[in-house]
């Protein structure tokens, strides 16, 4: 399946945002040291410390696959790890998986293997580390508790965590995870591309399922005319097919 590198461009694009602000690397080898609930636990305002992306700070979640080829997993943080914060901080998770699409039978099972390493991000749970996730708002708050940073939590336990889970499945070659807390960090930039990237996966759906688009009406018409191979892709697929108003008006 070559259909990974409509998203390369928004990838380069959002890696982009966290060169120029600065990124450092965290050490993502090795298993992960913190404990991770078997389901998600209320961290209570009495009990946290902070929250990322609280108090109306951006909370910007973004998700993106590639076939490009990656040597190992990657943990990235532009800006202060959670011990050196003391207060609510502007927040962002971006999350890159290397995948290999070349065993996937037919289209309908690459759309739902997408859509279950999509899903992983809902059942990640490290102990006081709360992410309160609004796909309809496109927000990722995370409340952290005050004992969770006093035993000694950090984006490199937490990241872990996401980084064995991403991988426990077979088609996930590598993982790059960026978080972010910089206060002078392009949020809202990252958040268009995040709803980009939605909206890339969402096409496929439609391509994928052999859906019939009308262009002229089709809500993902401007997906198509941004990203670049997702009209051929869809055009590619509709070869063969008898002559239909679907891409009248383009």
């Amino acid at each position: 399946m070559n259909e990974m590198h409509l998203y390369d461009n928004l990838i380069a694009e959002s890696l982009e945002l966290a060169e120029n602000t600065g990124f450092r690397e965290l050490p993502a080898g090795g298993h992960a040291l913190w404990e991770a609930e078997a389901e998600q636990r209320l961290i209570f305002q009495k009990d946290m410390a902070y929250e990322l992306g609280g108090g109306g700070l951006p909370a910007v979640s973004a998700l993106a696959f590639t076939s490009l080829p990656a040597k190992a997993d990657r943990l990235l943080l532009c800006g202060p790890d959670l011990p050196r914060l003391k207060a609510d901080s502007p927040y962002a998770r971006l999350t890159i998986l290397h995948v290999d699409g070349g065993d996937w039978q037919d289209d309908q099972q690459a759309y739902r293997l997408l859509r279950q390493m999509e899903y992983t991000r809902y059942h990640v749970y490290p102990r006081g580390f709360m992410m309160r996730i609004s796909t309809s708002a496109g927000r990722e708050p995370v409340r952290v508790s005050r004992e969770a940073l006093k035993n000694g939590l950090d984006f490199t336990q937490a990241g872990r965590l996401f980084l064995e889970a991403y991988h426990r499945h077979p088609q996930v070659r590598a993982v790059t995870l960026l978080f972010v807390t910089a206060p002078d960090f392009p949020y809202g930039l990252l958040a268009e591309k995040a709803v980009r990237m939605e909206a890339v996966t969402n096409s496929l759906d439609q391509i994928w399922n052999n859906l019939a688009m009308d262009c002229r009406s089709c809500r993902l018409k401007p997906v198509c005319d941004e990203v670049e191979g997702l009209r051929e892709l869809h055009f590619s697929r509709e070869k063969g097919k008898a002559p239909t108003q679907a891409h009248q008006g383009l």
